[in-house]
């Protein structure tokens, strides 16, 4: 298996509710990624529903199960153009609770799903559940990917975890509006640097209910770099490739014998509590 990948974060405008859009204009910017030579793509939070719902009965009515025709479609363009994919949408249960989900496709069809776990008063998150799926890493061959969402990633303990359980890559699907900028300037790249490894994060733009996004989708190295940025309002596929093994390699050396640092195994979790 080689090491070097390319990574890309798919920024667009899904339409609220309108899932056959959403998933036609994924499916034409997973072709363009792949004739790229993308191996991952990384959409937005809830590009298959939209986000911004006014009522739960109005979520749940959008949202779609893992098994269910929008993640079968991309399932299958993920096995036609042999890619992996991130995506986010509102998954039901059995209950009537509704989730706000990721979910990590390859060529043979689902990989991975993580249910997000930080919820803010805002858009779809005012109504769903808490995700209880854990922050787990999922062995692909590309490499180890663990998937966050949006609010998650301003709670430090979610993407060490990853990092912890051995993450390569996080990958971050987000709906980032007006007054977030602070989420692409620092903390992406502040969680790629503290953990050491390759942060994907992919916004969305537009506008929904009143609710303006602001773009700005970005990747980040485990160096803490920029190495890819998207616009604040365009419809665009950013790209680079990366080396997964430089996110193994969580010893710093600045000065050989003289300044290193481990920023995994010079922790103190005896006092962390």
């Amino acid at each position: 298996m080689s090491n070097m990948i390319t990574v890309a974060a798919a920024q667009f405008d899904p339409h609220l509710g309108d899932a056959a859009y959403n998933v036609g204009r994924m499916q034409g910017m997973l072709a363009e990624a792949a004739r790229a030579g993308a191996g991952l793509v990384v959409f937005p939070e809830c590009a298959i529903t939209g986000y911004n719902f006014a009522r739960i009965e109005d979520a749940r009515a959008a949202s779609e199960a893992v098994d269910g025709p929008s993640i079968c479609a991309l399932a299958q363009a993920c096995s036609d153009l042999k890619v992996h994919v991130i995506v986010g949408t509102l998954r039901p249960d059995a209950s009537g609770a509704v989730y706000n989900t990721a979910v990590l496709l390859g060529p043979g069809g689902v990989i991975g799903v993580y249910d997000k776990a930080h919820l803010p008063f805002c858009g779809a998150d005012k109504f769903t559940a808490r995700g209880d799926t854990g922050f787990r890493v999922f062995d692909t061959a590309l490499g180890r990917i663990g998937m966050l969402i949006c609010y998650d990633l301003r709670f430090p303990e979610a993407a060490r975890t990853l990092a912890l359980r051995g993450a390569d890559i996080i990958a971050l699907p987000t709906n980032w509006p007006n007054g977030a900028d602070t989420a692409p300037e620092y903390m992406v790249r502040a969680r790629a640097f503290e953990n050491r490894v390759f942060v994907v994060a992919c916004n969305r733009i537009g506008e929904e209910r009143g609710a303006c996004y602001i773009g700005r989708s970005c990747i980040a190295g485990p160096d803490g770099r920029r190495l890819a940025d998207a616009s604040a309002q365009g419809e665009e596929i950013i790209y680079t490739t990366i080396d997964v093994a430089d996110a193994r390699r969580k010893r710093l050396i600045v000065t050989p014998g003289e300044f290193e640092m481990d920023f995994i195994n010079d922790r103190r979790p005896d006092l962390y509590g």
